[in-house]
């Protein structure tokens, strides 16, 4: 067996080194782009951290490629986001095709020029085709003060190099493109029609799951990555362009839509524009006015909605896409999860299991584990939706649902406290979806806020802990209260309306109930129903509650039944099945709520159902609804009877009027995107 080789990589400028996963750009930090390091710069000469051949020089100068003899595709990049300063900060000493030995000077960066435009002027290098051609890449101790030319990474090649070859990978054939690309710029292009024909058909793809030309502000591009103005970021299709060939992941900061490619961006680019036209070339991109509009994510006076009601509809259209984006990783965890706590719940009502035995407590744990965390998925995949830091929002997450909190929610007697004097009200965010997304979209503003007043050499340190603490604090004090208070009205106003008529009162709350769900909003009602079942023994109103599930299971099954998109079709059929075991996160977050027309349909076959459900009064005697929990409608003493038969009238002709019509009225494949309504 060869042994393995290994190759040194040198710091490229003094100043302290960084583990990846601490670079302030989610693209290099999950190392998206493949394995390497980075180092916050006290000096701004920039030198090579490997000897190779220069493949890549970006025209903006703060970017630039080596391949080595050994293979390794190797790229420093100066500075996050410093594409958009148009290469002023920046002079480089290099161009492509030259060779260069490990410690030559490649580039030199204006520091204080960086600081001035508000940039971050981490040096980060990675391996881009590491994935390919490493082992490992091992990196010194981070945290520590180095010098230029100080070797602080080891690549561990996969297979021993022969002295002198070059591994040919994919990338490299890439940067070599690039390569040739740039050293014939002025004459004819030699690319080979095939290569042509990708990339044409790739900005194609791209071009028309970013909502098409009339979504398109203007297009620029860095050294990997396509960086979009769109008019509306909801439109764009995350998932279908992220699963595109010849695309690396969807990033978005700033306000850019970032498409990263990788060594072939500049012929992605290309194809773009030649399809979008010059006219969407962003050609004032690098000045300061232009920079500062579109890192804002101003639209212009024509792209603004205008009046109250289209601007609501684009609110609301704009945290729904937030919220759907941000559920979409976990999906298929939650209907695994539902579909488990269906199990168990059946297993529970036909005393199968106890809920004390060991065995319904480990299975309990495994399928309630993500709803009760699912504060802290959130906080990662919403942040990462709106440009914050994941990690910070994800431990804000964990704060909301600390054990000595949520014990004092949990209790009348210790849910009101007050923090430094301010008088507010716990509550559970267990499972709660809305505040998170609240608190990732102020994130942005306070994390940009805290870098601009903190010094550099403490933001590592002091600006995770405060955007935590600020952004916990406004959730506990101020959005959790209005919660409270918003559905506590709710509830007592769907209370009075039962008192007054129970088919009233299921038309409203069967209509509404999934959509107090989404805001957080139901959390009012919950405690009406233990309350009823308490003291009472029974509820009416938890039956209409079970009655939405239904729906909303139904409309889901509708798609599956109707599209002929395999991967929807997958995610619709698990949806259905959690639903139908009384857990409806997975369909709201994963089918309905993003095709919009659907949820709607849902929610008008839910209020027929409520509407149904109070006219047959029908009653619930336990904590437990939807299809699965039928043990929860026969009438203790006296077994199956009119209550349970209402039931199976109620909840199945529910079922079959909402499957009905959203299979009619409700879903098309014709809204799916165009590169994946055909997918098979």
């Amino acid at each position: 067996m060869k042994k393995a080789a290994t190759r040194r990589l040198l710091a490229p400028v003094a100043g302290r080194v960084l583990a990846l996963a601490d670079v302030q750009d989610p693209v290099f930090a999950t190392a998206t782009m493949g394995p390497g390091f980075a180092i916050q710069p006290t000096d701004g000469r920039v030198v090579a951290p490997v000897s190779g051949r220069v493949t890549v020089v970006a025209a903006t100068k703060h970017a630039v490629g080596l391949v080595t003899a050994s293979g390794l595709e190797v790229l420093v990049h100066m500075g996050i986001d410093t594409v958009e300063l148009n290469g002023a900060p920046f002079v480089c000493h290099v161009q492509v095709g030259d060779t260069v030995q490990a410690g030559e000077v490649l580039a030199e960066m204006d520091l204080a020029a960086l600081q001035r435009a508000q940039k971050i002027a981490t040096v980060i290098v990675v391996v881009t085709n590491g994935q390919t051609v490493l082992d490992d890449l091992i990196v010194a101790a981070t945290d520590q003060m180095v010098t230029a030319k100080t070797a602080v990474a080891t690549a561990v090649l996969a297979v021993t190099p022969v002295p002198g070859a070059q591994v040919v990978t994919p990338t490299t054939a890439a940067s070599d493109a690039k390569l040739e690309s740039e050293s014939e710029s002025k004459s004819k292009s030699k690319s080979k029609p095939n290569s042509t024909s990708k990339y044409a058909a790739l900005a194609t793809a791209i071009v028309t799951n970013v909502g098409g030309p009339g979504n398109v502000n203007s297009v620029i591009h860095c050294i990997t990555r396509l960086r979009f103005y769109l008019k509306d970021e909801h439109r764009a299709q995350d998932a279908v362009i992220a699963n595109l060939d010849g695309v690396i992941d969807v990033a978005k900061a700033g306000g850019q839509y970032q498409v990263v490619i990788g060594p072939a961006v500049n012929e992605v680019y290309d194809a773009v524009m030649a399809q979008l036209g010059p006219a969407f070339a962003d050609t004032t991109a690098g000045t300061p006015t232009a920079t500062a509009t579109q890192a804002a994510g101003a639209p212009t006076e024509t792209d603004a909605p205008t009046g109250w009601l289209p601007r609501l509809r684009h609110g609301v259209s704009q945290v729904i896409g937030v919220m759907t984006a941000a559920m979409i990783p976990v999906i298929g965890i939650l209907a695994g999860s539902g579909i488990l706590k269906g199990i168990l719940a059946a297993l529970t009502g036909f005393h199968v299991l106890t809920v004390t035995s060991g065995t319904y407590m480990v299975l309990n744990a495994v399928a309630d584990a993500t709803f009760y965390f699912l504060p802290v998925v959130l906080g990662f995949t919403a942040a990462k939706k709106l440009g914050s830091d994941p990690i910070v929002l994800a431990i804000v997450g964990a704060i909301l649902i600390y054990p000595s909190l949520m014990t004092a929610a949990g209790h009348a007697t210790t849910a009101q406290i007050t923090f430094f004097g301010v008088p507010t009200h716990l509550m559970s965010y267990a499972a709660s979806v809305f505040p998170m997304i609240v608190a990732a979209w102020l994130g942005v503003s306070v994390e940009r806020g805290l870098k601009r007043v903190i010094p550099l050499y403490l933001r590592s340190v002091f600006v995770p802990i405060l955007e935590a603490l600020i952004l916990s604090v406004i959730v506990l004090v101020v959005i959790g209260p209005l919660i409270t208070m918003i559905s506590k009205g709710l509830a007592s106003g769907i209370l009075a309306i039962y008192n007054f008529s129970p088919a009233l009162s299921g038309l409203v709350i069967g209509g509404l109930y999934q959509t107090m769900v989404i805001f957080g909003l139901h959390w009012g009602i919950i405690p009406i129903v233990i309350n009823d079942i308490a003291t009472n023994g029974h509820s009416y109103l938890n039956a209409i509650l079970s009655i939405t599930m239904v729906a909303q299971g139904g409309a889901v099954l509708a798609v599956f039944l109707k599209s002929k998109n395999k991967p929807l079709k997958e995610i619709s059929l698990a949806a259905a099945i959690s639903a139908f075991c009384g857990v409806t996160e997975p369909a709201l977050y994963g089918v309905n709520l993003k095709y919009k027309r659907v949820f709607v349909v849902a929610s008008i076959a839910s209020g027929l159902g409520g509407l149904l459900t109070g006219l047959l009064h029908v009653n619930n005697y336990a904590l437990s609804g939807s299809l699965i929990g039928f043990p929860a409608f026969i009438t203790p003493g006296v077994g199956i009877g009119p209550n349970f038969y209402g039931y199976l009238i109620s909840h199945y002709g529910t079922l079959l009027i909402a499957t009905t019509l959203v299979y009619l009225f409700g879903f098309s494949d014709k809204m799916l995107p165009a590169t994946s309504a055909t997918a098979k």
